[in-house]
C-alpha cells in the first residue's frame, strides 16, 4: 500500500539514498506520480525483472536537503479519513499539499476544492 512507499520515500530521504526501489502497484505508481508531478521527487519508473514488477523512484535534493521535509499519514489502514471539498483546508498556511484520492484520481486538495470532489485523505507533505 501506499503507506509503505511514503515510508521508503522518507527513509530514503533522511538517508540520502539517490533511488527508492519498491514493488509495483497500480495506487502505489499514483501516488508516486502524484509526488513527481508537485516535485518532491525526481523520476518515476515502472521496470520489469523476471517476473516482478518494480517501482523505481529517484529521489530530488535541494543541495544536501531533500525537496520535503516531511510526510505526514493522514489516512491509514485502521482508520480510513473521508473529507469533501468543503472542509478541505491548507496544509502549512499553504506551503505543502494534501493528497486525496477522488474518483477522477489522486490529486492535491487545492485541485479538489477547485473541482468540487471529495474523497479519501491520504497524506500530508510540506
Amino acid at each position: 500500500m501506499y503507506y509503505d512507499l511514503l515510508g521508503r520515500i522518507k527513509n530514503a530521504a533522511q538517508a540520502r539514498k539517490e533511488t527508492v526501489h519498491a514493488p509495483f502497484s497500480k495506487f502505489d505508481f499514483a501516488v508516486a506520480k502524484f509526488l513527481e508531478t508537485n516535485g518532491y521527487v525526481g523520476t518515476v519508473e515502472k521496470r520489469t525483472v523476471g517476473k516482478k514488477t518494480m517501482l523505481d523512484i529517484t529521489m530530488k535534493y535541494a543541495g544536501t536537503k531533500p525537496a520535503f521535509i516531511d510526510i505526514r499519514l493522514v489516512s491509514k489502514p485502521g482508520r480510513k479519513i473521508y473529507v469533501g471539498y468543503r472542509d478541505m483546508t491548507s496544509v502549512r498556511q499553504g506551503h505543502g499539499y494534501a493528497a486525496v484520492s477522488t474518483p477522477e484520481g489522486i490529486m492535491t486538495n487545492r485541485e479538489a476544492r477547485k473541482k468540487k470532489l471529495g474523497g479519501e485523505y491520504l497524506f500530508q507533505i510540506w
